[in-house]
């Protein structure tokens, strides 16, 4: 309607001023309802064909769309493990920060594990403690068995010694059986040396390491039970939590509840335009968007990402052969609007439907030396209709309270 009134003005009026000071022809006598057509038929067709390329002009070059909204993500509540709850942190509409505890499970078996591991780390100190006095006894060992080898070797020393003078005093079985014991003794004293590396070796390198490996086994123990206790991943309040002591959750059937982040909404604008618009839609163009959920209000913005596919053509693999009849549904152009000064959403609920405006800007084209006359007077056209779609924007945000309260009958 706006457009036709412009274009009337430019049309229609002519024509009339014409028929009435030019001709003396007046509405009422010569001008009638019956003959309206046949006296300004030149420019009721020229406002009909203006008004119509300047609604294509305008809603082509600086696109709307109804399909916006600030919509946001939700976290859901969930264990990484299941279980039955043991205790509720939290109630309902909540605000929590991040890491806030939110309920307990359950965890009479991870503490048990717990402990279990604990006790090993435990016995492996006192392995350790053990062994350390082990390898004192060791070295008494290894300095017996030293003396006993001495002994044997200054015995046979001395018999040697005494066969050497003279023959017949000493026999030849005795010098044999101390040889053999001498071997003996030096056997032993190896045994206790290599006892006392072993010993060594056990203090150094296996107990540490058992110990180790049960201080990982410890550690993974709380980790378990730690996950007993669900805190919130990110800061936000809590919503749709009804959970009581003795209900069981899994991670998998049955969450907990639903959690929305702080900002989720309240920075971004996702719309949808029509995809006659993919070559007009583009990141860095002007925007602007009113929200049902804030009325009277029109808040600047900017486009910052278009998707640069449709979300109704995807194909998901499955055993069934897609028909392309399912594709059909025309799908929008999606397109993420962010405020072009900061904090103006606030007071916009999350989720929030909203009318969005984009603008095109040539300017640069226009003022770039290689343009030619007549384009540069198309692109001025172009920018200017953008006004016409400004106001439209600033009449649909005055009445949308009126067609929801009043017209809509809520």
């Amino acid at each position: 309607m706006l457009e036709f009134l412009l274009c009337s003005l430019v049309t229609i009026l002519p024509d009339y001023l014409y028929r009435r000071y030019g001709q003396g022809k007046r509405i009422g006598r010569e001008i009638t309802l019956y003959s309206m057509w046949f006296e300004l038929r030149r420019g009721i067709t020229a406002c009909l064909i203006l008004t119509v390329s300047l609604i294509t002009m305008i809603f082509y070059f600086h696109p709307s769309t109804t399909n916006a909204s600030t919509a946001f993500r939700t976290v859901t509540i969930l264990p990484e493990t299941g279980g039955r709850v043991a205790e509720v942190y939290v109630s309902r509409f909540q605000k929590v920060k991040a890491g806030d505890p939110l309920f307990r499970l359950d965890s009479t078996a991870q503490e048990a594990a717990l402990e279990v591991a604990d006790k090993r780390v435990a016995e492996i100190d006192a392995q350790m403690t053990v062994s350390t006095t082990e390898l004192a006894a060791a070295d008494g060992q290894i300095q017996t068995a030293e003396a006993t080898l001495q002994q044997a070797q200054d015995d046979l020393g001395r018999q040697l010694e005494l066969q050497q003078r003279n023959a017949s005093t000493v026999a030849q079985r005795e010098i044999d059986r101390l040889r053999q014991l001498v071997e003996g003794n030096r056997g032993a004293v190896a045994a206790a040396v290599a006892n006392k590396q072993s010993l060594q070796t056990k203090i150094s390198t296996l107990l540490p390491a058992q110990k180790e490996s049960a201080q990982a086994a410890a550690k993974q123990a709380r980790v378990e039970l730690d996950k007993t206790v669900v805190r919130a991943g990110v800061a936000g309040t809590v919503q749709q939590f009804t959970l009581r002591v003795g209900e069981v959750v899994n991670p998998l059937l049955r969450p907990a509840g639903v959690m929305v982040p702080e900002n989720a909404g309240r920075t971004t604008l996702i719309a949808g335009f029509g995809q006659i618009e993919a070559q007009v839609i583009k990141p860095g163009m002007i925007a602007e968007a009113t929200c049902i959920g804030k009325p009277f209000t029109i808040i600047p913005m900017v486009i910052t990402d278009v998707q640069d596919v449709i979300a109704s053509g995807q194909v998901r693999a499955s055993d069934q052969l897609v028909d392309a009849q399912q594709l059909a549904r025309q799908g929008t152009i999606t397109a993420v609007l962010e405020p072009l000064y900061p904090g103006q959403l606030n007071g916009v609920p999350p989720g929030s439907n909203c009318i969005a405006n984009a603008y095109s800007n040539n300017h640069d084209e226009i003022e770039a030396p290689e343009t030619g006359t007549g384009r540069k007077i198309f692109l001025h056209a172009v920018d200017a209709t953008g006004l016409v779609h400004a106001m439209i924007l600033r009449i649909q945000a005055v009445l949308l309270p009126v067609q929801t309260l009043v017209l809509g009958g809520h």
